[in-house]
């Protein structure tokens, strides 16, 4: 595969392509029905390929379009079984794989971004990618101090592709406006660019892994690899092998997903108040299950930078929630912006939509399943002008804290855990416990 697509007529041409292929494969399909073929293996065969080219597209243009493609994959867990079983597998695929860069290529940014003699930094460099993801890929080699080290590589022209397809992705705006009159979809759009653009540059990202790191140095449960050395656009850091976490979704038993799944609640909920930040990328692709029992956690070019922890509102909300103070709880939704001045709520209908949220804090072990995030899914997708969550904002701020919320639940959901989130929630999110000035401290 050649460099990174960064011709804009080309890039838009092979979005395109989605749509178009997909009629073009049912017509297809139909000419195959009048042959005689039944009509479920038409559609299957219709899926199947469809998924197959979404791959493909996504993977070959690596920027926003691959991101979007490693978010579907997480919440794939939320569509009904029927249409989410041909595309399972390839979606899931777009969690820590990509069509990787060509040897020569790899040289070629390594040479320009170390110098010619990029090769006295390491004893030996795998030129096979061990892992290629959205703007970059990942490549195993020894240093020249003998610690095995991950080199990640930014891909050529990855910052002007990843800007151009997130501009795309955004002229959805005005339709979601249109769909969901409570958000200002404007500021959600313009923070959600400000942290794509953060992901480009590996100093920051080395930064925040070392903030991690040391956060969680000789931690039992957990391990981050430290930085070693960066730049802009490649980021060395030490080497740790394990299971992915989508291969324990797939393969792991019912004890092995409900670790998994214990351990990223816990971390997720625990990391502002150690390192005053949130990993704000929970895909598989970026967790393994260590030989000794820990999480080791990958890619910090997404963080959320909360530098006084977690925000005590969600507690405090939950809290109220869970003792039946709806109308306090929808103050506080006000005063944070989660429902906007103008805009006027069914009281009982929020707390309907809000109740199935809250339900794994209010007992003492819950069990995550497809299931019950279909059923989630239905209602927070249905638009008809009487739902509540067209009403409902999403303020700038709490953005990321939303896509990790969203998006941790979707891999809780896949991996299926059952465990005792109430006791994660109690040690490390303020303002739930009944007595809001509780620091936090570790679950036992």
């Amino acid at each position: 595969m050649s460099d990174l697509p960064r011709n804009a007529v080309t890039r838009s041409a092979k979005l395109a392509a989605l749509p178009l292929g997909f009629a073009g494969r049912t017509a297809l399909g139909l000419g195959k029905r009048i042959g005689g073929k039944s009509a479920e293996i038409v559609a299957q065969e219709i899926q199947d390929r469809t998924a197959a080219q979404i791959f493909k597209i996504l993977g070959e243009l690596k920027g926003g379009a691959m991101k979007l493609g490693q978010a579907l994959s997480i919440f794939e867990a939320a569509l009904p079984s029927e249409i989410a079983g041909p595309y399972r597998a390839t979606l899931t695929k777009l969690q820590d794989a990509a069509p990787p860069l060509p040897a020569a290529t790899v040289h070629r940014v390594l040479a320009e971004e170390l110098g010619d003699d990029w090769r006295e930094n390491f004893l030996s460099f795998d030129d096979r990618p061990a892992a290629a993801a959205s703007i970059g890929q990942v490549h195993r080699a020894v240093w020249h101090d003998g610690r095995e080290v991950a080199v990640k590589i930014q891909y050529p022209g990855a910052g002007k592709a990843l800007i151009s397809d997130f501009n795309q992705l955004a002229r959805l705006g005005k339709l979601f406006g249109a769909l969901l009159p409570g958000l200002d979809v404007k500021a959600v759009l313009a923070e959600l660019k400000d942290r794509v653009v953060e992901e480009l540059d590996y100093f920051l990202e080395a930064e925040a892994q070392h903030a991690f790191a040391v956060g969680f140095k000789d931690d039992p449960d957990f391990r981050v690899p430290d930085v070693i050395a960066a730049n802009e656009h490649v980021l060395v850091t030490e080497w740790i092998d394990g299971t992915p976490l989508s291969k324990v979704i797939t393969d792991g038993s019912q004890e092995e997903r409900d670790r998994a799944g214990l351990l990223l609640t816990r971390f997720l909920f625990s990391s502002p108040a150690r390192v005053g930040m949130l990993h704000a990328d929970p895909h598989p692709g970026n967790f393994r299950m260590l030989p000794d029992g820990r999480l080791g956690v990958l890619d910090f070019g997404a963080v959320n930078r909360l530098p006084e922890g977690y925000p005590p509102v969600f507690g405090r909300l939950v809290r109220l929630f869970n003792q039946g103070d709806i109308d306090t709880v929808v103050e506080g939704l006000r005063a944070e912006g989660f429902i906007r001045p103008h805009i006027e709520i069914d009281v009982e209908a929020l707390r309907a939509f809000l109740a199935p949220y809250v339900e794994p804090t209010q007992v003492e072990e819950f069990s995550f399943s497809r299931e019950w995030l279909q059923a989630q899914a239905a209602s927070a997708t249905d638009l008809r002008p009487t739902n509540v969550v067209r009403h409902l904002n999403l303020p700038a701020t709490y953005v990321l804290i939303h896509r990790v919320h969203a998006a941790g639940v979707g891999v809780l959901c896949q991996l299926g855990t059952t465990a005792r989130f109430r006791d994660e929630v109690l040690a490390w999110v303020p303002g739930f416990a009944d007595d809001d000035n509780q620091k936090p401290t570790p679950a036992s």
